[in-house]
């Protein structure tokens, strides 16, 4: 059951990613689009928003897909915890711990989460 597990794991983290990626890249799902992501990330003083707004979009989707997929995880795994880490620092580590005080607790979780992947791999069971 350990490929399930993996599988489950892979999914869950990898859709939910690439589904932040299309807020900031498109505006899908409620999201900004790379204008609106970057007029925040420049009120934040991330300059030039608009390009670190692609940037962590694509990192967000890219990272998300292949995780999901199980292709290039590794890859995929380092896309998602550069993006968490700069998100820590940038915005929530002044929050303290909890996700209700918009804290470092969810981004933990992800960046706990894909350095789980990174040590355990993605399991046989993958779309290639």
């Amino acid at each position: 059951m350990l490929d399930e597990g993996l599988l489950v794991i892979r999914l869950v983290l990898g859709i939910i990613l690439a589904g932040h990626g299309v807020q900031k890249l498109f505006g899908w799902f409620g999201g900004y689009g790379i204008k609106g992501t970057g007029q925040w990330l420049e009120s934040i003083g991330v300059k030039p928003g608009g390009f670190f707004a692609f940037l962590s979009g694509a990192a967000e989707l890219i990272g998300g897909l292949l995780v999901a997929a199980g292709l290039y995880t590794t890859v995929g795994a380092w896309l998602i915890i550069l993006v968490m880490l700069v998100a820590i620092l940038k915005v929530h580590i002044k929050n303290g711990f909890w996700i209700t005080s918009n804290g470092i607790e969810y981004n933990l979780l992800i960046i706990a989460t894909s350095v789980g992947l990174l040590l355990t791999g993605p399991g046989s069971l993958t779309l290639f």
